[in-house]
């Protein structure tokens, strides 16, 4: 059996799951908020699919910095969004994450999770360092975009 590495942030957010849930499950709102965006002015998209539903679709390719791959929504619910993510740049890989949204008071925490199966290359990176900032920086955003009236 296969060991996985698991990347996870968490941020509490002033508003409800419900609200949050668009800024999560429609893959063109990620531009407000994604940490990736200021990576590439240049970059190209290509959006399939009902924005917000279990199937839609996301696929991006620019610069070195950028990279190239693709997201799927792979689930919807109450408690959060599943996305399928895969990388064809710099480096291949295969991603489970899952965004879960716990209800608190008048708040959401929001857990931000990747889980990738072990190989070669993780045994020489540490992912939590080469991605977790990033998650942090994502979040933050995050709450901008959900807490600006």
């Amino acid at each position: 059996m296969t060991e996985n590495v698991v990347v996870e942030r968490m941020e509490r957010i002033a508003a409800t799951p419900e609200q949050l849930l668009p800024h999560i499950s429609r893959l063109p709102e990620w531009t407000q908020w994604s940490p990736w965006e200021d990576l590439d002015p240049d970059l190209k998209r290509q959006y399939s699919g009902e924005p917000g539903a279990v199937g839609s679709s996301y696929e991006w390719s620019g610069n070195r910095k950028a990279g190239s791959g693709s997201m799927r929504i792979t689930a919807v619910d109450p408690d959060g969004v599943g996305i399928h993510l895969d990388f064809t740049r710099p480096f291949k890989s295969s991603n489970e994450l899952r965004f879960v949204l716990q209800p608190e008071g008048d708040a959401t925490r929001v857990i931000w999770r990747m889980e990738t199966p072990r190989k070669l290359y993780t045994r020489f990176v540490d992912l939590d360092k080469l991605v977790g900032g990033d998650f942090e920086k994502g979040l933050r955003k995050l709450k901008q975009v959900a807490e600006t009236p």
